[in-house]
């Protein structure tokens, strides 16, 4: 297959290994030259082979993921792949492609997929933005990349989402951050047991709606419009 990626999987836990070689099997537009349980042979591998993908742990011995992928010069596409969140930010300053948290469920794995191919393809928001969100699959908090900007946004602190245009606007407790994103992405993205879609411009936390009045409804002060499509499935939320 044309524009296959080569990837190499680097973990040192025999059934992390195991369940990304299988994920991998299932992508069609991967081929994988090796799994890898320490830095050192991924280095050896890394020397013969030309590899586009890096799906790298994080805490290893010896040397961390994070320092393995500051010490390349020459960087393929990387996703983290680790148990731990407190990385995320620092993970994003080296402009890898995703942060999967384990367990990792094959459909959010295929989603990071698509994102590295993006950008192998040179099609994904991140080359063509120079503002890009970087979402990590957590049941907390998301990454919002704005230019040089890294903010991490507690989904207890977040109200609502407006889209507007190609833009989204995060609107916090505390502040306003606007990012290049999809709504429809975002909607996949967004814990749906805390966010419902209520019109094609705004996503909002369902515990911080204040009121509902006719079309209209009220959070964190502001008064924004309910989309008729999207009325029924905000009252079968509400339990209404």
């Amino acid at each position: 297959m044309k524009n296959m990626m080569k990837v190499l999987i680097v973990d040192d836990e025999f059934h992390a290994r195991k369940l990304l070689k299988d994920y991998v099997a299932r992508v069609p537009f991967l081929t994988l030259i090796k799994t890898c349980e320490n830095i050192f042979e991924a280095i050896e591998i890394m020397q013969k082979e030309n590899i586009d993908l890096l799906i790298l742990d994080i805490q290893m011995p010896d040397m961390t993921g994070m320092e393995f992928a500051r010490s390349l010069n020459k960087k393929p596409i990387i996703i983290f792949s680790t148990a731990y969140s407190e990385y995320a930010v620092e993970s994003f300053e080296l402009d890898v492609a995703d942060y999967l948290l384990k367990p990792v469920e094959f459909p959010r794995f295929l989603q990071a997929m698509y994102k590295a191919k993006g950008r192998y393809d040179g099609t994904s928001q991140s080359t063509v933005n120079p503002i890009k969100l970087a979402v990590v699959d957590s049941d907390d908090f998301i990454i919002v990349k704005d230019g040089a900007k890294i903010y991490k946004i507690e989904y207890t602190d977040l109200l609502y989402v407006e889209g507007q245009r190609e833009y989204v606007t995060f609107h916090t407790i505390q502040k306003r951050i606007t990012a290049l994103y999809v709504m429809k992405n975002l909607e996949d993205i967004l814990p749906s047991e805390r966010f419902v879609r209520i019109h094609k411009s705004y996503i909002v936390a369902v515990k911080a709606i204040e009121m509902i009045e006719g079309n209209m409804l009220k959070i964190g002060g502001k008064t924004i419009p309910i989309g008729s499509s999207y009325k029924k499935a905000l009252f079968d939320r509400l339990g209404k």
